[in-house]
């Protein structure tokens, strides 16, 4: 048994979120150096099914929907899951209750917090910053904003928006964390340049949300949204959220006015006014079956600091390159993650040239992580079901596939 293999083994024992990973359906994993099955290190792109779902999804679907029907949007709260999910969100990325809106997908509550962003940014401002190494959906729906708003979108890397802004931006989009690399951007500093220029400041945390604190009121963030499928386990496809600041709730105009954000939703007036709160930016009708799984989901939450998540997620990721740098051969990978902690998200990129092959490999061997084009390898460490002998043993199976 090799010095890092013992080293896990007394983490792991040590670990005070170790606890929850039986909260999680997930392969029994083997203690074979040969088998590594039940490695699951792609939480960042689907996170691990949480026990507790089926069994209510089964009974949103039996009871409430098969028994009570249309009773339900009021006898089994429905109709409030949108703000009242909204509020389990908040703690997770820093915001009092209130401010979080569940519902509707990432790119379309991209498109509403940016639009309505401009909006309230006013007629003299006519320039749009995004993030240029963002997710390409944030890119496509910002330069669409541009369009409608008719607006100038600029693309610029984080490291450059100090130096972009002016008095001429309205509005700038960015990422918490790369999507690629990892890369954990400076929120706080970012988003106080960005109200030193006057502008509004929209991120996306989509990659830290259930990572890492994010402080989302402390730091004055105007306007943020995030998917709740990663680090939450929210399941494929669950609905987005959309963070809106108190101080600008009233003034936010959001681009898709529908019956759902109405002030008076059963009025079924001609007119719109818009609803009080996070409410105003609901749209249509809430995905109820998606919802009630998040908020099932949700409950693996309870108890647990953000804070304690983040602390595994930087001793998880400085120990799995670590074991890379010990197993494999030197020369091999490449790591593209920031080595800072400052600067470190809850993944692992490495760049390998023939990565897309070696995934799948690896895959095959029982370690899922995923593949990015051209020649990434990205490895996500999900604390609450990652512990540290899944990462010695994936490293030594990265090891052995690379040989």
């Amino acid at each position: 048994m090799s010095e890092l293999t013992v080293r896990a083994e007394k983490l792991d024992a040590v670990d005070e979120l170790a606890v929850k990973r039986a909260e999680f359906v997930l392969d029994a994993a083997s203690d074979h150096a040969a088998d590594a099955a039940g490695i699951y290190l792609d939480g960042n792109s689907l996170g691990a099914l949480p026990a507790v779902v089926p069994g209510r999804v089964e009974d949103v679907v039996r009871r409430q929907w098969g028994e009570l029907r249309i009773r339900s949007w009021e006898e089994s709260g429905w109709w409030t899951a949108p703000e009242r999910i909204g509020d389990r969100i908040a703690p997770l990325v820093g915001a009092a209750p209130g401010q979080v809106v569940v519902g509707d997908s990432t790119s379309v509550n991209v498109f509403k917090a940016l639009v309505g962003a401009v909006r309230m940014a006013g007629d003299g401002r006519d320039e749009l910053l995004v993030d240029a190494t963002t997710f390409p959906t944030d890119g496509y729906i910002a330069e669409s904003a541009a369009r409608m708003t008719g607006r100038t979108l600029r693309p610029v890397t984080p490291a450059e928006v100090p130096g972009a802004l002016g008095d001429r931006t309205a509005a700038v989009l960015l990422n918490h964390v790369d999507y690629r690399t990892g890369r954990l951007h400076d929120l706080p500093t970012l988003t106080a340049a960005v109200h030193e220029a006057g502008a509004l400041a929209v991120w996306d945390l989509c990659h830290s949300a259930g990572a890492l604190p994010v402080g989302l009121d402390e730091h004055g963030v105007d306007l943020a949204v995030g998917c709740t499928y990663k680090y939450l386990n929210g399941g494929p496809g669950a609905p987005a959220y959309l963070y809106v600041r108190r101080e600008l709730q009233d003034r936010f105009d959001s681009p898709l006015p529908g019956w759902n954000s109405h002030a008076e939703p059963f009025g079924m007036r001609s007119g719109y006014e818009p609803a009080s709160g996070a409410p105003r930016g609901r749209v249509g009708t809430p995905d109820i079956l998606s919802m009630l799984a998040l908020e099932a989901a949700l409950e693996v939450w309870d108890g647990v600091p953000v804070e304690a998540v983040r602390a595994k997620s930087l001793a998880l990721t400085d120990f799995f390159l670590e074991c890379v740098a010990e197993y494999v051969p030197e020369g091999r990978v490449e790591c593209l993650t920031p080595v800072a902690h400052a600067e470190r998200g809850s993944q692992i990129a490495l760049r390998c040239d023939d990565a897309g092959e070696v995934m799948k490999r690896l895959i095959e061997r029982g370690v899922v992580g995923d593949f990015r084009a051209p020649d990434v390898l990205r490895f996500g460490f999900t604390p609450l079901y990652v512990g540290f002998a899944d990462v010695e043993r994936a490293a030594r199976v990265l090891a052995r596939t690379l040989g």
